[in-house]
């Protein structure tokens, strides 16, 4: 597919078909799908970077509190023990559960700091009208990031957790489980709102 020469219209591929079609300026909320496999190309989501910057200063507050205050306590025959969650990594790293430790890790420490980070490096500098060096690398890196984000996962095996040990023991939530649970409304807000065709557009007009 060719473009008239002199055109300002883009082209934009399928990520499921690789259908090439010509990119087309929506409305707010508007939804572009594509015309072979109906699969969703972009949107245009209303006051994307205010409110996605807005959820992502906020999750970076309660990520910091998740990651630094107990997730829960337990007191049992007289004796009080509390964790955070880079202390259940760390036990499950001295128990011999290495993998585990590494996946947790990953999955609910490192990947929701990266992509916060990512987000905040993006949108802080582009509201404040200027244009922040590598913006297509952190746009790939947001991208690729989000999947990999099991903030949920973990949160559910918490819950779990304490069912059980709520049957031989006294167990408090902490300050830190809320904030997981904060935090994963934040990031599923984030990726909701978060609309990259939005950021390429603001880029193009500013200096």
């Amino acid at each position: 597919m060719n473009l008239p020469e002199g055109s300002t219209q883009r082209l934009i591929a399928c990520r499921e078909c690789d259908l090439l079609q010509r990119a087309v300026v929506l409305s707010e909320g508007g939804t572009a799908c594509c015309p072979r496999c109906d699969a969703v190309l972009y949107r245009k989501v209303p006051d994307s970077l205010d409110r996605t910057l807005a959820y992502a200063l906020a999750g970076a507050v309660l990520f910091v509190i998740a990651n630094t205050f107990p997730i829960l306590g337990v007191d049992a025959q007289g004796n009080h023990t509390s964790t955070t969650v880079f202390g259940t990594v760390r036990a499950l790293h001295a128990t011999g559960m290495s993998a585990v430790a590494a996946l947790v890790f990953v999955t609910t420490i490192l990947i929701p700091a990266i992509d916060l980070a990512a987000l905040l490096y993006l949108l802080v500098p582009l509201r404040l009208g200027r244009i922040p060096p590598g913006v297509p690398a952190m746009l790939r890196l947001i991208q690729a990031v989000k999947p990999w984000g099991m903030v949920e996962v973990f949160l559910l095996g918490m819950l779990v957790s304490l069912v059980k040990l709520g049957h031989i023991a006294s167990v408090h939530t902490g300050v830190a489980l809320w904030s997981f649970a904060a935090l994963m409304l934040l990031l599923a807000a984030t990726a909701a709102s978060f609309d990259a065709e939005g950021i390429w557009a603001r880029v193009r007009v500013l200096p």
